[in-house]
């Protein structure tokens, strides 16, 4: 029975990150219908706020060593949230309804932010500030003269501002980068090795209830998913904001005529969804060490969860996620096998087999194929997931 509480508390425990990383994408992708292959790098980018702000606890000491997951928490949130509204104002909205090029789009974008973790140093930020000073300085400029000439900008100059500006920018990068990795300009900050980050010391052990050892950090982390549930669910069931969502998602054309700003309202549930993610990764930092393939390693994971839930249904998220962690926390740790061998008495040949076949894919890696092979079956028979969508619109 210990063994059976230890590994159901152990598979809710995978199931509250789970759940977490797919709460922005349910909102992103159920809400908005954009498949933003991204949503993993945001996770990544909240892991790495978590690092820094871990660095900057320890450098300032006590007590801020112990409260440090708290400023990580809203920074987290803020940055990733940031870098989805600029993500959303530059890229997303000029692809809405065009599903495969937000797919590229968004794919490129995580290949990017997963490769400037790697390489980002003080002499590539030195680079990037300069490209960024004389692009859109350089630009508002160009505006302002050109409107107090009552003339329009030429539609070749962003073209030749963007060229020159880049070429200035990777020339001073280069010149920075160039003096070896050992300075200042050259050091990288985090490099494509994975950094670990250290929980507060009130994170660290375990709550003993007779047998069975319930672990501080996956309790912490289990509250977080229901402080962002319960706050998700009020933002979008109560609050004005979350009306004008849910009305742009029901009917867009009807809610621009009634005077909802619906770009506004993209770009903002698109912010909230990163920002979700972004607390994720923080989150996952309380589990093991962080690298730039974070977020590849749950964006697959959070789709699925989002996918068997039911495309748009936040209660299908929760409930999807909680039984994908558990069934596989319970096959990977060979629970299964293991309960199944002390409580069947007989072992006839099919007992024998079931036995068998729990036990090959007694591993993490392994237990994922599983998963993966059983909703397939399962989407076989419910292709709208555990709780599909209804209405006309849906029909149509």
């Amino acid at each position: 029975m210990s063994l059976l509480i230890s590994s159901l508390f152990n598979g809710v425990g995978i199931g509250a990150v789970l759940l977490m990383s797919a709460l922005g994408l349910a909102i992103v992708f159920g809400l908005m219908g954009v498949i933003n292959l991204a949503h993993g790098e945001m996770m990544m980018l909240g892991a790495y706020t978590t690092y820094i702000v871990q660095n900057g606890a320890k450098a300032l000491g006590e007590p801020w060593t112990d409260i440090y997951i708290f400023p990580a928490l809203f920074l987290s949130f803020a940055i990733a949230a940031g870098i989805g509204l600029i993500l959303e104002r530059s890229i997303i909205q000029k692809l809405y309804g065009r599903p495969l090029e937000t797919l590229l789009a968004t794919w490129g974008v995580s290949l990017i932010l997963r490769q400037f973790v790697r390489s980002v140093s003080w002499g590539f930020v030195a680079g990037l500030v300069i490209f960024n000073l004389l692009f859109f300085g350089g630009r508002a400029i160009g505006l302002q003269r050109f409107r107090k000439a009552r003339s329009r900008l030429p539609s070749w100059s962003n073209t030749l501002l963007f060229a020159l500006s880049a070429a200035i920018g990777i020339t001073a990068g280069l010149l920075f980068l160039n003096q070896g990795e050992q300075s200042f300009w050259g050091k990288l900050w985090f490099s494509a090795r994975n950094v670990d980050v250290t929980p507060p010391a009130w994170l660290r052990g375990g709550l003993e209830v007779g047998d069975v050892t319930f672990p501080y950090a996956r309790l912490f982390i289990i509250a977080l998913m229901v402080v962002c549930v319960v706050g998700t669910y009020w933002f979008l069931q109560g609050s004005r904001w979350g009306l004008r969502i849910r009305a742009v998602t029901q009917n867009r054309d009807m809610s621009s005529c009634l005077g909802i700003p619906t770009a506004t309202v993209d770009a903002l549930t698109f912010a909230l969804g990163s920002g979700l993610a972004g607390v994720a990764g923080c989150a996952v930092t309380l589990l093991g060490s962080v690298g730039p393939n974070l977020g590849s390693n749950y964006i697959v994971d959070a789709f699925m969860v989002v996918v068997v839930g039911g495309v748009g249904k936040l209660v299908g998220t929760i409930f999807a996620a909680m039984v994908i962690g558990i069934i596989s926390y319970l096959i990977g740790s060979g629970t299964f096998a293991f309960l199944l061998s002390n409580m069947v008495s007989s072992k006839s040949l099919g007992i024998v087999w079931l036995m068998d076949v729990l036990n090959f894919f007694a591993t993490s890696s392994m237990a994922k194929v599983m998963v993966f092979a059983l909703i397939i079956g399962f989407l076989q028979l419910q292709p709208g997931g555990l709780f599909p969508q209804k209405g006309r619109a849906v029909d149509a």
